[in-house]
């Protein structure tokens, strides 16, 4: 099957910064400079190729595409609503001025065809793409979007492991995998959980990236000193994260090896590879540069090596839990991909949602990110201070706030997100209005929701996994919601 043309018309993408419009109406322009910016370089995973995050999750269908969605949102009356299939522009109505200005869909298939043999025949076709959660939605804010939620999850697990409400994860070691858009933010999540953190890439480049933006602590290329460096920092009880450059079903059993001889102690043990899509994870046996090369050749076959490494990746988080270690799936689906690889004890672990945040999500709690349309990171600092001011006795937000005021750096627009309840978003949205309209900040904010929310998917491997009704499957709620 002939793979669809992504790089015809690639080009640098930078949104503009400032107040200077470069559409008819801050509505319109909004969403155009948030389309932009999530093919910044500093941002996307691969731009060249429309590329986000997430190994194949794309802003918009083609560089044509682009092009058509950029120059109608230029273009658009404040009365008027744009509409976008899978990433491509496929009409504008006259609505209202207090309809949405774009409305978008991506990824929809029906029942028996949802399946990736044929998603993929329809994307060498151009009839649609994988939008990821918020690639294709426009509102990716580089790895800082999915910190919190790893952040949130490994405060779950050090309150778990200690019995502690104000537990951390100081004398512990996480083991991990995938430190690519949504993975890199595992290192930094749990050393601002004050523990240490080994993870593995078959990527050299995504480590480097992270290591570049302060996610990671430092890179390593060989395993004895990568997991000397661990495991000094676990014995010192202090926050440090080791990125090593090999392929996780490799090192996941290797690891696992010298964990049984008695030679070390890996206390949690998870992943966040690109295991979703088969063709993302790279097997045993193929190298970085035969990588792509291979999987366009035979889609096929390179689906059943890459099922066939999950399987024993899987198989070795499967026996860490077996020696005692906390275990769980990261929301990638490899528990299933490795079951069809022959792992027949894959789901023995739980996934992230039921085993720490739904109880977080039964309060109405998730995610809360907005963005800075101005580009001047002085307007974050001055919704963080607001923010902090608004909710003066949530301690764990303004936990929050100052740890990412001190160490995250912004990729592309600057951005912040948080963790607020459903009636305290809405405060924040009118605090944010504000903001804009007595000029404390420079320009309008984007406010923007996120995947990992109460009602915002359905996905039983991930956020509907274990549902107290057996209500895993039914996907209504996303659309009432």
């Amino acid at each position: 099957m002939a793979s669809a043309d992504f790089t015809t018309g690639a080009r640098p993408v930078k949104a503009a910064r400032g107040t200077e419009l470069t559409a008819k109406s801050w509505q319109t322009e909004a969403p155009l400079r948030m389309l932009m910016n999530n093919l910044d370089p500093e941002v996307a995973e691969r731009p060249d190729d429309l590329v986000v995050y997430g190994g194949t999750g794309r802003a918009v269908r083609s560089w044509a595409a682009f092009d058509a969605i950029t120059r109608t949102l230029e273009t658009m009356e404040k009365d008027e609503t744009l509409l976008v299939q899978s990433g491509k522009p496929v009409g504008v109505f006259r609505t209202n001025e207090w309809a949405p200005r774009v409305l978008l869909a991506n990824s929809n298939l029906v029942g028996d065809w949802a399946n990736w043999p044929e998603f993929r025949r329809l994307e060498a076709e151009g009839l649609m793409m994988y939008g990821q959660m918020t690639a294709g939605s426009w509102i990716y804010i580089g790895t800082q979007g999915i910190l919190q939620g790893t952040f949130e999850t490994f405060a779950a697990i050090a309150r778990k492991l200690t019995g502690d409400e104000d537990g951390t994860l100081a004398g512990t070691l996480t083991l991990t995998g995938g430190c690519g858009g949504m993975g890199g933010a595992q290192p930094l999540a749990v050393t601002m959980n004050e523990g240490a953190c080994l993870i593995v890439d078959v990527d050299e480049s995504h480590l480097r990236r992270r290591a570049g933006k302060r996610y990671l602590d430092e890179v390593e290329t060989d395993l004895d000193a990568a997991i000397a460096k661990v495991l000094a920092a676990k014995e010192e009880r202090r926050g440090w994260s080791v990125g090593y450059v090999g392929n996780a079903a490799e090192v996941f059993p290797e690891i696992l090896r010298r964990h049984n001889a008695g030679e070390l102690t890996v206390d949690i043990v998870t992943d966040q590879t690109s295991a979703h899509d088969p063709l993302s994870y790279l097997p045993e046996g193929i190298s970085v540069a035969e990588w792509h090369r291979e999987a366009e050749a035979d889609p096929e076959g390179f689906t059943k090596k890459a099922q066939a490494s999950m399987a024993r990746h899987v198989q070795a988080m499967v026996e860490f839990q077996d020696a005692g270690a906390e275990v769980f799936d990261y929301g990638n689906s490899i528990r299933d991909e490795a079951r069809t690889g022959g792992c027949n004890r894959a789901f023995e672990f739980p996934g992230f949602v039921p085993a720490y945040i739904r109880p977080l999500f039964c309060e109405g709690l998730g995610p809360f990110r907005w963005v800075a349309l101005s580009g001047d990171p002085e307007d974050i600092a001055v919704t963080d201070k607001a923010i902090k001011e608004l909710f003066p006795e949530n301690k764990h937000l303004h936990r929050w706030i100052d740890a990412a005021q001190e160490r995250v750096e912004f990729e592309g627009l600057p951005a912040r997100i948080c963790w607020l309840g459903y009636g305290d978003r809405a405060k924040a949205g009118l605090l944010f209005n504000q903001l804009v309209k007595e000029g404390k900040v420079k320009a309008p904010i984007v406010i923007g929701r996120d995947h990992l929310d109460s009602g915002s998917v359905a996905s039983p491997y991930r956020e509907t996994e274990a549902m107290a009704d057996g209500s895993d499957a039914i996907a209504d709620w996303p659309l009432l919601n």
